[in-house]
């Protein structure tokens, strides 16, 4: 279970960095940051843990929980035209940088989940592997990022019905990749990813 460990290590004010979407055939990537107050319920810090490990209403609800803890929670994200110009990895370490600049709180250290951090000036960043199973502040925005995420497909399969973006928010399931092929792909569709989009031209739904 994801700890305090790697904050205590740096013993300053720490934002924990993760994203969600890098892999879907639609939508942006979105990226959160978090601060988690010095002092939680041992509920909540025992209940955050890697978003992947969650159920959605697990996630939601704890959600709720960061959010009247006092944690410092800001948001990026990176369009479906930022990631066909700049590609999957310029687009999500964008989204981590805006994240980060939208916090209300200047961290003194961002830790990031993964190998790669984004380059912030005047902010040191630390690559973490594994750091939404390690760092209770980056398992924390594991959460944030993909509730928000999720939320937003939602919204989007009202206005695009078909594509199912409601149930497998933009992940190339059997039954999006149908829809694809049936109904054509919309301007949420990341041109490039896979066979089905390379080169497809995008209509309007």
């Amino acid at each position: 279970m994801p700890d305090r460990s790697i904050e205590r290590h740096f013993g300053c004010r720490v934002a924990g960095v993760d994203e969600v979407g890098r892999g879907p055939l639609a939508g942006p990537v979105v990226a959160a940051a978090v601060m988690l107050p010095r002092h939680l319920t041992p509920e909540l810090a025992e209940s955050i843990d890697d978003s992947k490990r969650l159920s959605a209403s697990t996630r939601r609800a704890l959600l709720s929980l960061l959010e009247a803890s006092g944690a410092v929670i800001a948001l990026g994200a990176a369009s479906v035209s930022e990631i066909e110009q700049r590609n999957i990895l310029k687009a999500t370490l964008l989204a981590m940088s805006r994240a980060v600049r939208r916090l209300n709180i200047a961290p003194d250290h961002v830790l990031v989940d993964g190998n790669l951090a984004p380059s912030i000036k005047g902010i040191p960043c630390s690559a973490v592997i594994g750091g939404d199973r390690l760092s209770l502040s980056i398992a924390a925005a594991s959460i944030v990022a993909k509730v928000t995420r999720d939320r937003l497909m939602e919204r989007l399969g009202t206005r695009y019905p078909g594509y199912g973006w409601e149930h497998n928010a933009g992940y190339g399931t059997a039954s999006h990749r149908a829809a694809i092929t049936q109904l054509g792909a919309t301007v949420h569709h990341r041109s490039g990813f896979g066979d089905l989009l390379r080169g497809q031209q995008k209509v309007s739904v």
